[in-house]
């Protein structure tokens, strides 16, 4: 009897092989006809004519996704503009209109007043909601979302949060390092682009290098100047800014005894983020290790080569979706702490594309069909 049960065993597992093969290749197959096939693929813009929003239009280009129907939103004033994409025009049209006509999904970057308003109104649609503002991060019922992180937190959610654009860049980068050596500590330093403010500040630091008197977005100049302060200050005398990286960071990463202290400066450069950050780690490690496991981690290109003038600049990432990391090196005060420079596009890893890449990575999951 046993020859035959152990024969019986084989041919069971052998059978079971081919039917989980084949139902994987099925999934495949479906996930394919989704994302390029399906004809009610919908997708709202909703803030479509701020940088942004732009971006986001590149962005979802770029990443050829198969869109069926694009509703694009603005500012009432903006109702009727024609905006072209793929070869198309498109005209504006009112929330209203959007959200009547149920898309799949709602990219929000209009504001936190906006979506506080409306993402729920679309969510009570079936619509999916990626929101850019900070209207709902903190929000223990709303995910958090880096899709190289933690997008299965948002695989039940009907609106999602896209974090503030300095912690994304920089948690892309802790994540991994957080997994195998626990971090205790960070202390970080920002200079950010003024492109995080918007295309007003833009206005004032070109304005400012003509020599002009433009209309001030900022306290001070910032041509040829730093600005310690990114957005208004809280009653800890940190800002908005600050505590964002505080609290964001420690949501993503799942993780509430993250000690973390932060300083965001804006500088005056049009785009990219760029960040100076020291970890303390429980566990003890090897700068090789360290390199490799960037090295090999998605979306972030390992840049750290000072010998030679290698390491990563606001100039370099800017336009590119991945996340670039050097100047990595022993603390030499702590013997588990570590230094590291981070840059990103702010724009773009920063805002839009880590939007269309939850996006993407919701509808590969079959999640494109709520309605």
């Amino acid at each position: 009897m046993l020859p035959q049960c152990e024969e019986f065993r084989r041919f069971f597992v052998q059978t079971y092989c081919m039917y989980q093969k084949c139902c994987n290749f099925t999934l495949k197959l479906q996930t394919d006809y989704i994302l390029l096939y399906k004809k009610q693929m919908k997708i709202a813009l909703i803030g479509a004519t701020g940088m942004v929003g732009e971006m986001m239009l590149q962005v979802l280009s770029e990443e050829k996704m198969a869109i069926s129907e694009l509703i694009l939103v603005a500012s009432k004033k903006s109702i009727g503009k024609i905006v072209h994409f793929q070869g198309k025009n498109y005209a504006v049209v009112s929330i209203e209109d959007a959200i009547e006509a149920k898309p799949d999904f709602a990219l929000f970057s209009a504001g936190a007043k906006t979506s506080l308003t409306y993402a729920p109104r679309f969510a009570a649609v079936g619509t999916i909601v990626i929101d850019n503002s900070s209207a709902w991060r903190m929000d223990t019922s709303v995910p958090l979302v880096v899709p190289e992180i933690n997008l299965n937190t948002a695989q039940n959610s009907f609106i999602i949060a896209n974090p503030n654009c300095s912690t994304i860049q920089m948690v892309v980068a802790l994540a991994p390092l957080h997994a195998k050596y626990k971090i205790r500590r960070l202390v970080i330093s920002t200079y950010q682009s003024v492109s995080g403010t918007g295309k007003a500040a833009i206005d004032q630091l070109m304005g400012e290098r003509k020599g002009e008197q433009p209309v001030r977005v900022y306290a001070h100049q910032i041509h040829e100047n730093c600005i310690p302060q990114c957005d208004v200050f809280t009653d800890n005398d940190y800002t908005k800014e600050e505590m964002k990286m505080v609290n964001e960071t420690r949501k993503i990463l799942g993780d509430d005894s993250i000690l973390i202290s932060a300083t965001c400066v804006r500088v005056p450069i049009r785009i990219s983020h760029s960040e100076s950050i020291n970890i303390e780690f429980e566990k003890d490690f090897e700068i090789g290790d360290i390199k490799d496991l960037l090295q090999n981690t998605k979306g972030v290109i390992l840049s750290d080569e000072p010998a030679r003038g290698i390491y990563p600049t606001p100039l370099q990432a800017e336009g590119k979706n991945e996340v670039f990391v050097g100047r990595i090196r022993r603390d030499l005060s702590h013997p588990k702490g570590l230094n590291m420079w981070i840059v990103s596009d702010n724009l773009r890893k920063g805002a839009a594309t880590n939007a269309v890449h939850i996006m993407k990575g919701l509808a590969k999951k079959g999640r494109v069909a709520a309605n």
